[in-house]
């Protein structure tokens, strides 16, 4: 029994698919995906974008294909990718059979909006031939004319609705290796609309905030609306969506899984918003010790407290600690042990330093157990 039983998530139990060699659903780990917004016909450039991705995390990154240009470069990007690469199609459903042949390990399409039901047909026999899954992306701003005439403007009814008449022209092909998305840029409507389809269907849920806005705003909203759905036990997969760098979307998806405990990656920073008490410039030091530290994959935790108030209490709770003091002496904690003062000049540098130490620390004991094990 958990200690915490506050803190424990039930999360939904769906079928699992395959979007390339990354499991979606089920018990896999909650994944975090992203897209680019380069001009995917410039392969170099695609590639750079995604390889910062890669760096920054991203399990699945999305690039759109809007013309032949487009999928005609995507065979030089899904080679490149160290990740499976999604399609992002949207009403030719010639795009969706040459980014299947191209390697797309999935293929974001609503297959009502691609036309005659041979067209959904030959999308289907290119995604079985291909071992493509597919995404069914439903969006309160885009929603199907007929259903805006029945419910008079976008509600979730109209979401969800839209969401099964989507399922069930896949259904009718025998093809289920689909996940679903019923996106608003209304967090509201969104989480409701989700909510709603969790209670209805078995396959992989993509949850995210459309639209959600610039960095501030953006992962604000994504944050409520994701974390809710998440914290509700809903969601196999997440992107963030907002209106900057794709790699900042995946840090921010990173950080609303940390912030709830389903799954860590990195450093953990737990810092003070800073005050007159502090013994050292918080805010800067937390901005230099983040931007060192994006390379560390390794979880483990840092706290930064300015002062010695509720600095000691939470360098127990953390793998390193520091306290600030006076004079410009310092104090670091080890395991949440008192261990040793530095210098104000010293300290960016030290603490880098010891996190290194500890992540390598941590990725050696853990390359061991399975050997133990055996």
């Amino acid at each position: 029994m958990s200690i915490r039983p506050w803190r424990d998530i039930h999360r939904r139990q769906s079928r699992q698919i395959m979007v390339g060699n990354v499991a979606v659903g089920g018990d896999a780990p909650i994944t975090v995906q992203t897209m680019t917004n380069t001009d995917t016909s410039d392969a170099v450039a695609t590639i750079n974008q995604i390889r910062r991705c890669e760096e920054a995390g991203a399990d699945i990154i999305r690039v759109s294909c809007p013309d032949v240009e487009s999928t005609a470069a995507l065979r030089q990007i899904t080679r490149a990718a160290r990740v499976p690469i999604v399609a992002d199609i949207h009403f030719h459903y010639k795009r969706a059979l040459e980014a299947a042949d191209a390697g797309a390990a999935c293929l974001r399409i609503n297959p009502g909006n691609i036309g005659s039901n041979e067209r959904v047909a030959e999308v289907v026999r290119a995604a079985k031939a291909n071992g493509c899954a597919i995404r069914i992306g439903v969006n309160g701003g885009s929603l199907e004319k007929h259903l805006l005439e029945k419910y008079g403007e976008p509600c979730p009814e109209a979401l969800v609705e839209s969401a099964m008449d989507h399922i069930k022209l896949l259904q009718d092909h025998d093809f289920h290796e689909f996940k679903v998305a019923v996106k608003a840029s209304d967090l509201f409507l969104a989480v409701a609309a989700y909510q709603q389809l969790a209670e209805m269907v078995d396959c992989p849920l993509h949850l995210g905030i459309t639209e959600a806005g610039g960095f501030v705003g953006g992962t604000v909203k994504s944050s409520i609306g994701i974390g809710s759905l998440l914290w509700f036990g809903i969601g196999d997969t997440i992107r963030v969506s907002l209106s900057a760098e794709p790699e900042e979307e995946v840090r921010v998806g990173f950080e609303i899984l940390k912030a709830l405990g389903i799954r860590n990656r990195g450093v953990r920073v737990v810092s003070c918003p800073s005050c007159a008490r502090q013994g050292f410039d918080v805010i800067r030091t937390v901005q230099a010790l983040e931007e060192r530290l994006q390379h560390i994959r390794t979880p483990m935790s840092l706290s930064v407290l300015g002062c010695v108030v509720n600095g000691p209490g939470e360098a127990r709770e953390t793998d390193i600690g520091i306290t600030g003091g006076g004079n410009g002496k310092h104090m670091v904690y080890l395991s949440g042990v008192t261990d040793h003062h530095v210098q104000d000049a010293d300290m960016i540098e030290h603490i880098v330093k010891l996190v290194e130490a500890k992540a390598a620390e941590i990725d050696a004991a853990s390359a061991v157990v399975p050997q133990a094990a055996e």
